[in-house]
């Protein structure tokens, strides 16, 4: 039957119902939406009703203060003794699981219970937002309907095969389970990991476990490959050249004096040098797996530190902090944001947030202005422009 769901799904795209405007009519159009991608009638009208908005979401969607901290503060405040060893003792306790998860899907253990931790402390906070409604509550916002709709006709979809209760809770974009996943990821990608006949993420460690790994393999996981190594550069490196917009052959790297603290360097792949706080703070070599984290969670800061408490996990020495420049507060950021835009530049919405796009002209201003190009804003950047 879920083959059968999925294929009719594939070949039938709803048109979008309109965003905004009245709710019960919003509710009305996204039904019909679903009963023409293929959920029963019943099951469709059992789906939708009784379906209300939940402000908490919007404000929620608004408000995401934690992408606004710096890697050294995000990644000392998720990553503890505690919970590190925890992460190891899961690995030995679900051995066959990650074994599963490495030999199926290539997925190394550490990714998956890096995510596991930061999503839910390893199932323990799942999160208690209605997952129906936050779901419709964004999918009738006018901000970003195009992502969320077909969330919901996924969550309908499950909700038919038995596999989403109304009552499921989650966190307040809609993710569901141990390792936070959409439905229509769930959906497509789901794995029945425990055999019991059902794809159960809130409650089943294989089902999460599986389900995740099988995730970032459809997006370009390559099994057997690193993804994040902690590196040691010179003093008089080419700060121009770090970033993920930069990519160079491993040997070209260490030709230019790059040097790794945790075992050799992978010859034969690409890497791209990353300094999160400039080049006065850690600096990583990212491969190509870790680029992949991103279709995990859109945030810079975020991806690096799950990969970096990855490696952890698996044996890594911590990272050397270093003594980066301290971090702009969030109106200069913003007035940074502003001048970058007036230059030019696409930073995106002026959020003081600092993202791919900011970090991207502010290297792009530095090295315009004679300053050490690391992408790290500091108050002398803010000063020269």
């Amino acid at each position: 039957m879920r083959a059968a769901v999925l294929a009719l799904l594939m070949t039938s795209p709803a048109a979008a119902a309109p965003c905004g405007g009245d709710f019960d009519t919003f509710l009305q159009a996204m039904e019909a939406e679903a009963v023409a991608a293929g959920v029963p009638a019943d099951k469709a009208a059992e789906f939708f009703a009784g379906a209300r908005p939940d402000p908490k979401v919007l404000k929620a969607d608004r408000s995401q203060g934690v992408f606004r901290k710096t890697f050294l503060d995000f990644s000392q405040s998720l990553i503890s003794k505690q919970r590190l060893s925890t992460a190891r003792s899961k690995s030995e306790a679900l051995n066959e699981i990650f074994t599963r998860a490495e030999t199926d899907y290539g997925v190394s253990r550490g990714i998956l219970l890096a995510f596991w931790a930061f999503e839910t402390d390893f199932g323990q906070v799942q999160g208690d937002f209605n997952t129906r409604n936050a779901l419709l509550t964004l999918a009738h916002d006018c901000r970003r309907p195009e992502l969320f709709q077909p969330q919901v006709l996924a969550a309908a979809q499950l909700h038919a095969l038995d596999e989403f209760d109304l009552n499921t809770t989650g966190a307040w974009a809609g993710e569901i389970g141990m390792v936070q996943m959409l439905p229509k990821d769930i959906l497509e990608r789901g794995i029945d990991g425990d055999g019991d006949g059902l794809i159960l993420l809130k409650t089943s460690q294989a089902d999460a476990i599986l389900s995740g790994a099988r995730m970032l393999q459809h997006h370009g996981w390559r099994a057997g490959e690193p993804w994040l190594v902690e590196v040691t550069l010179p003093e008089s490196f080419d700060w121009s050249q770090t970033g993920l917009d930069t990519e160079k052959p491993i040997q070209d790297w260490e030709a230019l004096g790059v040097t790794s603290r945790n075992g050799p360097l992978t010859s034969g792949l690409s890497a791209s040098i990353l300094l999160p706080q400039g080049r006065k703070g850690p600096a990583f070599l990212a491969y190509p797996n870790y680029r992949v984290l991103f279709e995990w969670n859109k945030s810079f800061v975020y991806v690096t530190t799950a990969a970096y408490f990855a490696t952890r996990i698996e044996g890594a020495k911590p990272y050397v902090a270093g003594n980066p420049d301290p971090a702009l507060e969030l109106e200069q950021m913003k007035a940074l944001q502003e001048k970058l835009a007036a230059l030019g530049h696409d930073v995106g919405q002026i959020d003081g947030i600092l993202g791919a796009g900011t970090r991207t002209a502010v290297q792009k201003e530095q090295s315009r202005l004679g300053l050490p190009a690391d992408g790290w804003p500091n108050r002398a950047l803010l000063d020269a422009l």
